[in-house]
């Protein structure tokens, strides 16, 4: 998720950011006053800098995220039809992916090599388990694929019509709910380790007491709304980005955080659905 990459911190990402217009001081304000009526030569207000190598676009954004969908894509075919040749092909290249993960988050500057990467170790990772959950239900990946378009679409056009933006206050409450999330998954990993839950899927799997509602429905349900909010973070980074005449580069850096935020939702969406059909 982009929330958590440090690129997104740069000043041009953020209100007021570098490349902004700066503020009039009073001397300028009364110099500009007192010039005559269509008065076009001197200092007038002071215009945003073009960073070096061309300026953040959407266009530019969508084709570098389209790109590393594509490499995504490629790597999932992979991943796909080598599952039950090679096995272990998918498994190691979660690893890859997500260590490659951490680089990018953790990198000042975006390195496309490693964007692109990262998208096809992903690729192969999500090609691989997704036909492991298909010999198990036939037909799921065709759904969680369609449910992730419709909430990613959702909540893409909800965005650029303006009826949802990011607050402060809903980030910080995505941010507790993230670490409590976080803290259930490990505690459900632990336990199914040493055997403390017999259901395959952990705590999930279990029925809410007095109804037949597998607990993983409602994670799931909880998440996917967590999951559609980074997604306004994404959309939001880019457009401070792009309002605050970004150095081009980080295209790439906002394509890699909706790429992420998307493969999460995905696996997601899917657990949730193998969920309620197995149960």
């Amino acid at each position: 998720m982009a929330i958590n990459n440090p690129a997104f911190r740069d000043p041009a990402f953020k209100q007021g950011g570098a490349g902004t217009t700066p503020a009039m001081t009073a001397q300028q304000l009364e110099e500009l006053y007192r010039q005559p009526a269509g008065a076009s030569l001197g200092p007038q207000v002071p215009t945003a800098v073009e960073p070096e190598g061309g300026a953040m676009t959407y266009e530019d954004t969508v084709v570098k995220s389209v790109v590393s969908f594509a490499v995504l894509l490629v790597g999932a075919a992979v991943g796909w039809f080598t599952f039950g040749v090679a096995p272990w092909l998918w498994i190691a290249a979660g690893l890859v992916g997500f260590v490659l993960a951490l680089v990018n988050i953790f990198k000042k500057e975006p390195t496309p090599a490693l964007i692109l990467a990262y998208a096809g170790a992903q690729g192969i990772f999500l090609g691989g388990i997704s036909m492991m959950y298909e010999t198990m239900l036939s037909g799921i990946v065709f759904q969680a694929v369609l449910a992730t378009v419709a909430v990613v679409g959702v909540t893409l056009a909800l965005f650029a019509s303006g009826k949802i933006r990011a607050s402060k206050k809903a980030t910080k409450v995505f941010l507790i709910a993230m670490v409590g999330y976080l803290v259930f998954s490990l505690l459900n990993v632990v336990l199914m380790l040493f055997g403390a839950v017999s259901n395959p899927w952990g705590l999930r799997g279990l029925d809410i007491p007095g109804t037949n509602i597998p607990l993983g429905l409602i994670i799931g349900v909880f998440v996917i709304i967590m999951g559609a909010y980074s997604l306004v973070l994404d959309f939001d980074f880019v457009q401070q980005g792009v309002r605050n005449k970004a150095p081009r580069k980080f295209a790439w850096t906002a394509a890699f955080g909706i790429m992420v935020t998307v493969i999460w939702l995905y696996l997601e969406i899917l657990r949730m659905i193998a969920i309620a059909r197995s149960n």
